[in-house]
C-alpha cells in the first residue's frame, strides 16, 4: 500500500466516525445550496475535517471539494465529496458515502491521472479503494477482499443501474429516448443511484451505470476504482467523464454497446 493510498484510507476512518454519529441527529441542520440541492452540518463539518488533515499531513496539495471550491494550486490535488448521497444521508437512508480521490493533473481531464480512490459507506458498512496498478479492493469490517466487474456481454442478460428515471439532465440533446431505449433493452434495470451503481459495477453484481449529470467530485473516487476492476468508465459520447460531466461505467465488454444506444436516435 503506498502512502498516500494509506493517509486516504485515514481520511475516510475520520470522516466515517464524524458522519455516523451525525447521521440520523435529531439536530442535523440541512439548507438549501443556489442549486436547490440539500446540504447538511455533516456535509460541511466532514469536508473541513478532510482539509484540515490533508493540510497537516500534506500542506503543499490543493484540495477541490464539493461544500468549500478549490484552495491551493498544486497540480496533485485531493478532490472531496463529503457526503455523496445527501439527500439519502438527510432522510435516514443508509446509501451514502464519503468519495476521496488524488490526482497528479489539476484539472483532472484524463481518467488516468486520477491515482487513486476510496469511496466510504459507513452505514452500509462497506468500503471500496483502489490505487493504480495494485487492483480494486472491498472490505465489510474483515480483510480486504479483490473485486472484479462481471463477464456479461450482452445487454440482453445486462443488469444496469442509475440514479433518477425523471433528472432533467436525461432531456438534454434527446438523451431520454435513448436512455428508455437501453432500459428496454437489459434484463434489468434498478436505480440504486449516486456512487453504490457505479460500485455495484465494480463489485460485478451490476453490469452497467449511468448519471447524465456530475461533478468531478461526484466522480473521481471512482474511476481507479471501477478500472482496477477491469470495468471502462467514459461521459455519455465517450469521452472522459471529468471533461463531459456525465458518467456511464460498465463491465467494458458492454461498454461500447451502450454507448452506441446514446449515438443513434
Amino acid at each position: 500500500m503506498t502512502d498516500d493510498l494509506a493517509f486516504a484510507l485515514r481520511l475516510a476512518d475520520a470522516a466515517d466516525l464524524l458522519t455516523l454519529e451525525r447521521f440520523g441527529a435529531l439536530d442535523l441542520r440541512v439548507d438549501t445550496k443556489p442549486d436547490l440541492t440539500p446540504v447538511s452540518d455533516a456535509d460541511r463539518a466532514a469536508e473541513e475535517l478532510i482539509r484540515r488533515l490533508i493540510g497537516e499531513e500534506y500542506p503543499d496539495d490543493a484540495v477541490l471539494g464539493e461544500e468549500f471550491g478549490a484552495t491551493g494550486t498544486s497540480n496533485r490535488t485531493w478532490i472531496i465529496d463529503p457526503i455523496d448521497g445527501t439527500k439519502n444521508y438527510v432522510r435516514g437512508v443508509p446509501v451514502w458515502a464519503t468519495l476521496i480521490a488524488l490526482t497528479d493533473t489539476a484539472p483532472p481531464s484524463e481518467t488516468r491521472s486520477i491515482t487513486l480512490g476510496v469511496v466510504s459507506a459507513p452505514a452500509l458498512g462497506r468500503r471500496w479503494w483502489a490505487s493504480r496498478g495494485m487492483g480494486a479492493w472491498l472490505t465489510t469490517g474483515g480483510e480486504p477482499v479483490p473485486i472484479r466487474v462481471s463477464g456479461v456481454a450482452e445487454l440482453s442478460d445486462a443488469s444496469v443501474s442509475f440514479s433518477e428515471w425523471n433528472d432533467p439532465a436525461w432531456e438534454i440533446g434527446g438523451r431520454r429516448h435513448s436512455f428508455d431505449r437501453l432500459l428496454r433493452s437489459v434484463w434489468r434495470s434498478r436505480a440504486y443511484g449516486d456512487f453504490w451503481s457505479h460500485m455495484m459495477v465494480a463489485e460485478g453484481s451490476a453490469d452497467a451505470a449511468l448519471e447524465p449529470e456530475l461533478s468531478s467530485w461526484d466522480m473521481a473516487a471512482l474511476v481507479p476504482i471501477i478500472e482496477e476492476a477491469g470495468g471502462t468508465v467514459t461521459a455519455l459520447d465517450g469521452a472522459s467523464p471529468m471533461v463531459g460531466g456525465n458518467a456511464v461505467s460498465t463491465n467494458t465488454l458492454l461498454h461500447q454497446a451502450v454507448l452506441a444506444q446514446f449515438s443513434t436516435s
